[in-house]
């Protein structure tokens, strides 16, 4: 199945596929310095204790505590909690499938391309009760496809666009809270609205929605997640399994989490495949530090895709 190019422009919401605002300022398209920014991680944890409070939790929410699940990986949201996360992104792949018929060209086959593309994000979540949460995001992308050299389609040889794209919302329900003998089960729904039309490369040109369902089991070692999502596949007008992940997250001290999960199948592909690690460090009461990286695990996924950025919490109700 040929890729969903605009999906791999406009970046990861991650978790979960292709989810908050996003509002983002392009950079160029080398990758950052993340030995710069693991630096700035590696100091915010010798600090970091100074703005832990203990919390007294139970075994099976020690690791994400209270809130709501939230889209970003290893993020959850607490009732009346506001969380901001502007970040940088930036995604590299060698031999990305594309076919020049879906990007506005003559050919209607696919080929593999060399894919750049660099983003600033920003992303928006908000706890309205114990059981709902809510979020909008939306990115401006620059990206760069380099043609085939087997492509002889009216594609330019190098196709570059650059905009907003990827205006998003979401909405996450806690079904059910974890017990003794059960696990959380929290349902979502993905809405992306149409944007930049006439960029195929980067732009949506339908509104989609994606329901989806997902479990979670916290223990004493660490929390598992799994979620997947239905998608409707206009290329042969069928609903599919969309975006499947296995996620893990370990709460090594009140400041610090580490984050690993397995992700694919998004557009009703199952040979996408990658891995994605995280850490997340609270540098002070309301700001934490959080460092990503995605590396692929099958030939037509993204090759790398590292990302790093501040968050925000506020706690809105005072207490």
């Amino acid at each position: 199945m040929t890729a969903d190019l605009s999906r791999f422009a406009r970046g990861r919401r991650r978790s979960s596929g292709n989810s908050a605002v996003r509002i983002s300022i392009s950079f160029t398209g080398r990758a950052p310095s993340y030995g710069a920014i693991a630096g700035v991680v590696a100091t915010m944890t010798i600090v970091c204790s100074a703005f832990s409070a203990p919390e007294d939790l139970p075994d099976h929410l020690r690791d994400r505590g209270h809130g709501v699940p939230a889209s970003i990986f290893g993020t959850y949201l607490a009732p009346g909690e506001l969380a901001i996360y502007p970040y940088a992104a930036y995604f590299r792949d060698h031999d990305l499938e594309y076919n020049p018929h879906k990007l506005g060209y003559d050919e209607n086959r696919e080929h593999r391309g060399r894919y750049r593309a660099s983003a600033m994000q920003l992303w928006i979540g908000y706890g309205v009760s114990s059981r709902l949460a809510v979020e909008v995001e939306t990115a401006l992308i620059d990206a760069t496809l380099d043609k085939a050299s087997d492509d002889h389609s009216q594609l330019p040889d190098r196709l570059h666009q650059s905009g907003f794209t990827d205006l998003e919302g979401q909405v996450r329900l806690r079904v059910l809270e974890e017990a003794m003998h059960r696990p959380e089960l929290f349902a979502f729904a993905e809405i992306t609205a149409p944007s930049q039309r006439r960029k195929r490369l980067i732009g949506d040109r339908e509104w989609d929605l994606k329901p989806g369902l997902g479990v979670a089991r916290g223990f004493s070692w660490g929390t598992f997640t799994v979620k997947s999502s239905v998608e409707y596949t206009r290329d042969d007008s069928s609903l599919n399994i969309g975006e499947t992940t296995l996620e893990y997250l370990r709460r090594l001290t009140p400041s610090i989490r580490l984050f690993a999960g397995i992700e694919g199948g998004e557009g009703g592909a199952p040979d996408e495949w990658e891995l994605d690690t995280g850490i997340q460090v609270r540098a002070s009461r309301s700001i934490f530090v959080k460092v990503d990286n995605a590396v692929a695990l099958s030939s037509k996924a993204m090759d790398w895709a590292p990302s790093a950025g501040l968050m925000f919490r506020f706690d809105t109700t005072g207490r």
